[in-house]
């Protein structure tokens, strides 16, 4: 579906920065309640937004052989993502819960920034890092909208205050819908001696008698390299 067609499905009555929190809150309230449930407050996992781009690319196997996992990097906190193949190179925001249990979302007046949580492991060291970010807003699509897009294979940076830069390869896009969405799919571990990175956004259509997006889409990557860089 394009970004076209969810715009024109939005409410037009909704509050500036309306479409933004109903479809990331609800995921990241799945992220707190998976977490409490299983009272594992040392784990670390991502994040989601809207399918706009290429839904077929979304699960599909890699068609090229993918590259070894990297050793687990030492804690430091992102500063940056760079993701080539989309043209993203924007700031990284820590967010906390709020008062409800999920993940605070990017500040409404900063729809090009990504959300970090900061409860969580940073990128690149050992375990699951989550990232969440916008897909658009009343009036333009944001940070994650063509997040769906991506493939197998591609590249994911994160630069860090210690100056390196985590370097992360894509091996699986979903698409989960609300209704048959699985936390552990989202946010657990694929490999727990790796280090993983998610990225999540509100995905499928936009519903308008819950003011929600029926899915969400999540990117899973794994540390396959470093580089040097500045924060």
């Amino acid at each position: 579906m394009s970004g076209q067609d969810e715009q024109d499905t939005a409410p037009k009555t909704a509050a500036p920065g309306g479409r933004l929190v109903t479809g990331i809150a609800w995921a990241v309230l799945l992220l707190g309640l998976w977490l409490w449930g299983r009272e594992a407050t040392d784990v670390r996992e991502g994040i989601s937004r809207p399918a706009t781009g290429d839904m077929a690319a979304a699960g599909r196997p890699p068609d090229v052989p993918l590259p070894p996992a990297h050793a687990p990097l030492d804690e430091a906190r992102p500063q940056r993502l760079d993701v080539p193949g989309l043209g993203i190179d924007a700031p990284v925001v820590a967010r906390g819960l709020d008062g409800k249990g999920a993940i605070e979302p990017p500040p409404f007046d900063r729809p090009g920034s990504v959300g970090w949580y900061a409860a969580g492991v940073t990128p690149g060291a050992a375990g699951t890092a989550l990232m969440v970010g916008h897909v658009d807003t009343e009036t333009r699509p944001a940070v994650f909208y063509e997040l769906s897009t991506l493939e197998p294979g591609e590249t994911i940076r994160v630069v860090r205050e210690d100056t390196e830069v985590a370097e992360f390869t894509v091996d699986d896009v979903q698409v989960l819908t609300r209704d048959g969405f699985d936390a552990q799919q989202a946010y657990g571990p694929r490999d727990t001696e790796r280090s993983e990175l998610r990225l999540i956004t509100c995905g499928g259509t936009f519903d308008r008698t819950t003011d929600t997006y029926t899915a969400n889409v999540v990117v899973s990557a794994y540390l396959t390299g470093t580089a040097s860089g500045t924060p």
